[in-house]
């Protein structure tokens, strides 16, 4: 069933008995029931409590990476049974799904029934700030901070490396619009270093312009966006891709720490066309 209204802030409550992993559904749905952002279903198995809960984007174009499907849940048997036998997953168009790792055999497994084609396209540590109190002191003087506007996107867009069509250039619109975001502004009050937030709350999208590194902009951003969203009571958290290794060590130097047996992945179903 879907859930709407009071349901949705019900269903937050209960994914915070699962945290952390529970983290990225839970932070979709704090997002999702503060502020605005594209149109989203949340399904569940039963109510008003649930094993499998789904946030499914609406409007999605074949292809779009960066809409993907969310899934968590607490009975791997259910979740097995919810994604072979529901109308949840449309098993014949493109899929894009977010999945904890553990899970990926069952849904491999499923797809192979169906005669579906997968492909692994990240897997990421989960990297949470439990205790903002303990960040790192960072100096900060003389630098002047700001948040992102409508006439940022470009500039955001062309440094991202997964931002190569109209669907991610709007995933970005949509974050500066609607999420925290902050930003190192120049002289001439342009960003020269920002980090944005996803529509899971995840901070993400760290950047700083080649020609002003070294001056430690990204701790001064990690350290202020992570501020901003416990105030706001959103939970402080980021994905960061196994491979990248200077992202990890620089998110694990300023105190955020990982469940090194969770990992989190995203996958695609019925890919025709590789886009990243």
């Amino acid at each position: 069933m879907e859930l709407t209204g009071e349901q949705l802030k019900d269903a937050e409550t209960q994914l915070r008995r699962h945290l952390p992993r529970s983290l990225l559904v839970y932070g979709n749905l704090v997002l999702l029931n503060r502020v605005s952002s594209d149109p989203v279903q949340v399904l569940v198995d039963t109510w008003p409590h649930f094993t499998v809960i789904v946030c499914r984007p609406l409007h999605v174009q074949e292809g779009d990476l960066f809409k993907d499907i969310l899934f968590f849940a607490t009975d791997e048997a259910l979740m097995e049974e919810t994604i072979r036998k529901s109308s949840i997953l449309d098993w014949t168009r493109f899929l894009c799904l977010a999945i904890s790792l553990r899970h990926m055999e069952i849904f491999n497994a499923v797809a192979s029934e169906k005669r579906v084609s997968s492909k692994k396209l990240a897997v990421c540590h989960m990297m949470i700030l439990e205790d903002v109190s303990k960040l790192p002191s960072v100096a900060s003087s003389g630098i002047s901070l700001g948040s992102l506007d409508e006439s940022h996107v470009g500039w955001v867009s062309q440094t991202w490396k997964f931002a190569n069509d109209d669907e991610a250039v709007g995933m970005i619109r949509n974050m500066i619009a609607n999420f925290p975001s902050c930003c190192v502004l120049d002289a001439q009050r342009r960003p020269v270093s920002w980090i944005l937030t996803y529509a899971s709350c995840a901070m993400g999208m760290l950047y700083t312009l080649p020609e002003h590194r070294g001056k430690g902009y990204a701790k001064v951003l990690i350290s202020t966006m992570a501020k901003r969203l416990h105030t706001q009571d959103y939970p402080v958290y980021c994905f960061i891709e196994e491979e990248n290794l200077v992202s990890y060590r620089l998110f694990k130097n300023m105190g955020f720490t990982e469940d090194p047996t969770y990992r989190q992945a995203w996958v695609a179903f019925n890919e025709q066309i590789s886009v990243w």
